[in-house]
């Protein structure tokens, strides 16, 4: 079994003298330019990166890799496999195919990265100098995640050679799972978003929106509290709550629909200063539950960055990140969000970006991915051979027993 390639056949085969970076993701590339786009776009300036997407089930004679050119010398790695194959023939065709693309990347030194432990289905054999195991959200407790999640998890814990978490909630849960766990919240492309403070032309779905506008972006899914929406907007009628971001497990019909919401759906990251330009303040109604629990929202820098003054529900890693040194504002509640957006509309900004900027000016991205990989390095140097996946059937026990290795 082979697979198909397009736009990266060309790509992949010169294979410029560079280490292997394999990450496996349960985002696609595509989607949301977040966490794993930030961090892999630097990662290529010393690997090349294969990111490997979950599979795509369609009506197909056989299975394939869709391959196509990423931002450097980032290939997307989409897997095209038949419907009958669903189940328990998925996973196998998957690992055949990744198999081939590796050796065909004859790579002397590998580097495997993992953003959802249900990839060791298909991967649990791969051999790499390092694991990576970053643990951007706890998925476990997101709609309709695995029952096999957790399981699957404590293997990869087992095997990893360090974990990086997406914030401090997340590191506190995770730093007695494994013995090299390091913090590593949002962090932000300052000079991006602070686009947004110079901008004046107003994108055209939004030219006709009248002021003061109130804004939101990011996924819309089941960490969204949608009666909370509804009851700022019951309650202020004169602000126009502008709200940007590609659905995801909840249904249109599950939206508030009120004539001062305004739906406009996905954004790319290109357009997003354009949209913040235009709003007088952001706001962050997460609804406060086991999907909310461990996020450290990238969106809360993004925001400071554009010069918004942003209200935040009372997400735990938000408070202590922003809200306890007054970067945010948190509210809890329809009342307490219109009354703290009420403060921030009449408030003068100066002082306050001044401050801000001093913090963001700590925490780009750049500086992250440098320190994440100085962790990878000092590993690269005490790692002489790669070294395998332990099989998912392996247990506990055996962990315990000495039959898994790991630094």
């Amino acid at each position: 079994m082979r697979y198909l390639a397009r736009s990266a056949r060309a790509h992949l085969l010169p294979a410029p003298p560079k280490p292997l970076l394999v990450c496996f993701s349960h985002l696609r590339w595509s989607f949301v330019w977040q966490r794993p786009q930030h961090l892999l776009s630097r990662a290529a300036r010393e690997y090349r990166v294969l990111f490997v997407e979950e599979p795509v089930y369609a009506q197909v004679t056989g299975p394939s890799l869709d391959l196509s050119a990423g931002p450097g010398a980032i290939t997307i790695v989409a897997p095209i496999l038949p419907e009958h194959m669903k189940g328990s023939a998925g996973p196998a065709a998957h690992q055949s195919l990744l198999d081939a693309l590796i050796e065909d990347m004859a790579a002397p030194e590998m580097v495997s990265w993992y953003y959802t432990p249900m990839a060791l289905e298909y991967s649990h054999h791969v051999e790499a100098n390092v694991c990576v195991y970053d643990c951007m959200d706890e998925l476990s407790a997101f709609r309709g995640a695995s029952p096999d999640m957790r399981q699957r998890e404590q293997q990869l814990f087992r095997s990893a050679h360090v974990v990086f978490t997406g914030g401090q909630s997340l590191y506190e849960a995770k730093r007695s799972r494994h013995p090299n766990v390091h913090c590593f919240p949002s962090s932000i492309d300052v000079p991006h978003f602070k686009q947004a403070r110079h901008i004046t032309a107003d994108p055209t779905d939004q030219a006709a929106i009248p002021r003061p506008r109130i804004g939101f972006f990011g996924v819309l899914d089941e960490r969204l509290d949608t009666d909370l929406v509804a009851a700022l907007a019951d309650a202020n009628p004169q602000w126009q709550l502008v709200m940007i971001g590609p659905l995801a497990k909840i249904e249109a019909a599950d939206l508030p629909r009120r004539p001062n919401i305004h739906w406009l759906g996905g954004k790319s990251y290109e357009e997003l200063p354009a949209y913040m330009s235009g709003w007088e303040a952001g706001f962050m109604p997460f609804a406060l539950n086991e999907a909310t629990r461990f996020i450290s929202p990238t969106k809360t820098p993004e925001f400071l960055a554009a010069g918004l003054p942003v209200v935040s529900t009372p997400v735990r890693d938000v408070v202590k990140m922003y809200g306890e040194g007054g970067y945010v504002e948190i509210a809890d509640g329809a009342p307490h969000m219109s009354e703290k957006l009420q403060i921030l509309l009449q408030r003068p900004r100066e002082p306050w970006l001044e401050r801000v900027d001093l913090l963001l000016a700590t925490m780009s991205w750049d500086s992250t991915w440098e320190a994440m990989s100085q962790e990878i390095n000092k590993l690269r140097t005490q790692r002489t051979r790669p070294t395998a996946r332990p099989h998912p059937a392996e247990d506990v026990e055996a962990a315990v027993a000495g039959k898994l290795s790991r630094v």
